[in-house]
């Protein structure tokens, strides 16, 4: 039983230890939104089916720049476009931005993966989801 026990413990230190280990330069890159969506009063919206995108570069010299497209905002008969030049930062596994756009994105504590940033933050009872993955 001793040895099942220190196997089950190897294996759990093993799983939970994260290989990837984010610097500036393996962060930066180009990354898209593959999920999006926002969840309130118990019901989801998918934002990219709704046609939204969600496009970023961010460089090594700490700017970003991009896009936030979401169709239907504020009114069904327009569209909300937004212009995400600014700066980003990374802390440990955390991406911050800085930008002048009044979005969530500035707002959101990214957390940083393989190829990905996913940011999951809730405003005023409304939880807003995204996974950008770097292309």
């Amino acid at each position: 039983m001793k040895r099942i026990s220190s196997l089950l413990a190897v294996a759990t230190i093993v799983a939970c230890s994260d290989a990837f280990k984010p610097t500036i330069d393996n962060v930066s890159g180009m990354y898209s939104a593959q999920t999006f969506t926002s969840d309130s009063a118990g019901t989801t919206k998918n934002w990219i089916t709704a046609g939204a995108t969600l496009d970023l570069a961010l460089t090594p010299g700490g700017v970003v720049t991009g896009q936030l497209v979401m169709p239907g905002v504020p009114s069904d008969t327009t569209t909300f476009v937004a212009l995400l030049d600014g700066t980003w930062s990374l802390t440990g596994k955390t991406v911050r931005f800085t930008q002048g756009a009044d979005t969530f994105i500035r707002d959101v504590d990214w957390v940083v993966g393989e190829n990905r940033l996913s940011g999951d933050e809730t405003f005023g009872g409304v939880r807003v989801r995204v996974v950008l993955t770097k292309q």
